[in-house]
């Protein structure tokens, strides 16, 4: 008769189950140092929980571009406005269209959470326009007879070489000079007669001003920017290829208008921008640096700008309508330039952040914005963490009542489940800006009778065993394999539509299917790793191996048939070996 051969373990063999719980305890212990290593030793919390801010933004499209608010540009702003409101450290804003045309923004309470508030719904449509003329806020009388303006404030020296300097600190002239300076730079062209003159002509009279022109030498003359109304209003709904007037104010925070030109470079032609210090004048400004078209065009306008006298050698660096800055020229420009003005450190860096994640391609009317409090969170999360104990211990009850001793090994098993959940969640917060709210905590809930149907797949699994006759020992391993993949199966599955829900809805419902998720694997882990080893070890000790009554395993309370014995087939005569044929 052959020998056996080695390196194989029949059917029923023991397995090692040190290992397996050796592995999961490293991992346990790892998990949780890490934890506390970090300093995150609790979840982050949703909006819902946390408390926080909710924003209602609706579309606004411009005059004659009505069909600019569509799924295209809506989505664009929601990946811009997410952009921003996480680069300021507020991690995990909920941004997402509702309908046609409304975005909602979700920002849990946090440190930066008013500055969050503050940008969402800032278009940061920026343009560079020429300054045409610069007068005092408010509107003042038109002196009679010659005006004798103050003088111009001298140009302030450049911050450096390749920057533009600060506004001036005082406005460049009175009215009256500057009502003569709009009526010069808007001035109209006379239109070119048609066909060849005749000699015998007569002069024609002067052309009547342009409609147009003479409508922005008075909102220019009539605007008052000390009106916080006049000032919102006053560069909105203008195109870029259009002269406008708008508000700023210089450096010393006083309010100015302005009469501008048309926009010579734009927004999109800003490659990156970011707050510093300026090292001679150690005030905040914003570092811009263009693309290749932008830097063509910087170049353009600064070249004209630095050859023209004050203020027609400012340019006006305006965003959303309103002036932030007016430096003015003094040398050809190229690829990078500075914003410098009344900034702070905030002030700078919020614009920075803004210029560098780009503009929204649609305007945005704050419809609403609902505050969460802590204190409504708290209750809800409080509500589900009774609901979740609650399903827990009829989960509990029923195992006790029904499975005896083994319940214990499901409840260790829960405990060891629910400690990995709580862990991950800690670490998954600042690492990937994971947040627990509501639906999550519903997702964890449902994960509570997934990984009790695992548990019990295999305990009837382990009876059937018994029910065939077999000892507790070769029916705990004979019992995994059939289990196993009943297991894994079902865990596909769940982890499946956790999947798919995660990717095809937004928002908190992406929240109960990352949790579903993340509990479904962590129920293959634990099964693996824990829960077999310690049926294992347990099926060795007397109270489980024999049968005890209380231990759940209990051969004749399971019916269990008489004990299998192992029948070896005859050997063959001593003659020789039986024809195949025969036998």
């Amino acid at each position: 008769m052959a020998a056996p051969k080695k390196g194989r373990r029949p059917a029923g063999g023991q397995s090692r189950p040190g290992r397996a719980l050796a592995l999961i305890l490293i991992a346990m212990v790892a998990l949780t140092g890490g934890m506390f290593w970090s300093g995150h030793t609790t979840p982050r919390l949703g909006i819902d929980l946390a408390g926080g801010t909710s924003i209602t933004l609706k579309a606004k499209a411009e005059p004659g571009q009505e069909s600019a608010v569509n799924e295209t540009n809506m989505n664009t702003a929601v990946s811009i406005i997410e952009r921003r409101v996480n680069g300021l450290g507020v991690s995990e804003a909920e941004v997402q269209t509702q309908g046609r045309e409304n975005i909602i923004v979700n920002i849990p309470r946090g440190t930066n959470e008013k500055q969050a508030r503050e940008q969402v719904g800032t278009t940061a449509q920026l343009y560079f326009r020429p300054v045409l003329a610069v007068a005092a806020a408010a509107p003042q009388p038109m002196p009679t007879g010659t005006a004798s303006g103050s003088p111009s404030a001298p140009p302030k020296p450049s911050a450096s070489g390749a920057t533009v300097g600060e506004k001036s600190a005082t406005p460049t002239a009175t009215a009256s000079t500057q009502g003569r300076a709009v009526t010069e730079a808007l001035k109209a062209p006379s239109p070119t007669p048609t066909g060849t003159p005749k000699a015998t002509e007569t002069p024609k009279a002067k052309p009547t001003p342009d409609p147009a022109t003479a409508a922005l030498e008075q909102k220019f003359t009539t605007l008052n920017c000390l009106d916080p109304k006049q000032r919102t209003a006053a560069g909105q709904g203008v195109l870029p290829a259009q002269p406008a007037v708008a508000c700023g104010k210089n450096a010393i925070g006083q309010w100015e208008k302005y009469l501008l030109g048309p926009a010579e470079v734009e927004g999109k032609d800003v490659d990156n921008a970011k707050a510093a210090i300026d090292q001679r004048s150690g005030q905040w400004i914003v570092d811009m640096e263009f693309t290749g078209a932008g830097s063509k065009k910087f170049q353009s306008i600064t070249s004209k700008l630095s050859q023209q006298t004050e203020p027609q050698n400012q340019f006006a660096i305006v965003l959303d309508g309103e002036v932030v800055s007016a430096p003015r020229v003094q040398t050809t420009l190229s690829a990078s330039a500075q914003i410098s003005g009344s900034f702070n450190q905030q002030s700078a860096q919020d614009l920075g952040n803004i210029l560098s994640y780009g503009a929204l391609p649609l305007a945005f009317q704050t419809q609403s914005v609902d505050t969460v409090t802590a204190a409504l969170g708290g209750d809800q999360l409080q509500a589900g963490l009774i609901a979740g104990a609650i399903g827990l211990g009829l989960v509990i009850i029923y195992l006790v009542a029904y499975y005896r001793g083994l319940s214990l090994i499901a409840i260790l098993s829960l405990g060891v489940s629910a400690l990995l959940t709580y862990v991950l969640m800690a670490l998954l917060g600042p690492a990937i800006g994971f947040a627990l709210n509501l639906p999550a905590v519903c997702g964890a809930i449902v994960a509570i009778g997934i990984t009790a149907d695992s548990f019990i797949v295999y305990f009837e699994r382990i009876r059937d065993e018994l029910r065939e006759g077999r000892t507790l020992r070769p029916a705990v391993e004979r019992a995994w394999p059939r289990a196993r993949r009943t297991i894994l199966v079902s865990d596909f599955v769940s982890f499946l539509a956790a999947a798919v829900l995660f990717l095809v809805t937004v928002g908190k419902v992406q929240g109960f299917a990352f949790t579903l998720g993340l509990t479904t694997l962590l129920d293959v882990v634990v099964v693996f790793l824990f829960t077999k080893p310690v049926m294992t070890l347990l099926a060795r000790t007397k109270f489980f191996g024999n049968g005890h009554a209380w231990s759940g395993l209990d051969p004749k309370r399971l019916g269990a048939k008489p004990p299998l014995r192992r029948t070896r087939r005859a050997n063959a005569s001593a003659a020789g070996p039986v024809d195949p044929k025969e036998a």
